[in-house]
């Protein structure tokens, strides 16, 4: 088994470097993703999904130290909200940098410290953060396991994960908060 996760990094890793979509699970449902900071690879997810390039994509970092090197100003509350957080948390900041220009329409991001083993390791080894976004056609409804990806987005990414397609017992999408300029936030999805 540890052997088989090594290995599914690796593969994931490189497509990733080669700027290739891939389909993969996070902390929360599966996920299509690619290099956050790779504009032509954002291209392709939003292609692959359907979605219009006016809605953004979230970004998955492994550690809330990395917030910095992707977030202009991270208010000092964003870290105390992620530790204290016991269901998986996006946060909304004002202004990305070091990150593809497509992943929002305007300069705000939403970022979520993904606490999943597979994901941390794969953006370790990458050393750049990931995009996910929900596994399903633009305006479907959200595949909820492996087993309920449509074909079409399965054969419409470059790779897909060769791990866990009948692990999750209760996916579930991660809430998402927007964080204002006075330290202030409110609930965008719960």
């Amino acid at each position: 088994m540890e052997e088989t996760f090594e290995q599914e990094v690796e593969r994931t890793v490189a497509a990733l470097k080669a700027g290739k979509t891939i389909l993969y699970p996070t902390d929360t449902i599966w996920g299509v993703g690619c290099d956050a900071t790779n504009s032509r690879a954002c291209d392709r997810v939003f292609e692959v999904k359907q979605r219009p390039a006016s809605k953004s994509l979230i970004v998955l970092v492994d550690t809330a130290e990395r917030l910095k090197d992707y977030v202009v100003d991270v208010p000092a509350i964003a870290y105390d909200l992620i530790a204290h957080s016991t269901n998986p948390l996006s946060i909304v900041f004002a202004q990305s940098k070091n990150l593809a220009k497509n992943i929002s329409a305007d300069h705000s991001v939403c970022i979520r410290v993904v606490d999943n083993e597979f994901c941390k390791e794969v953006i370790r080894r990458l050393g750049k953060p990931i995009t996910s976004t929900s596994a399903n056609l633009s305006g479907q409804p959200t595949a909820m396991t492996y087993n309920d990806i449509s074909e079409e987005i399965r054969k419409a990414v470059d790779y897909k994960v060769q791990l866990y397609h009948d692990s999750f017992c209760k996916p579930k999408s991660s809430t998402i908060i927007k964080l204002n300029a006075d330290n202030t936030f409110e609930i965008l999805r719960q």
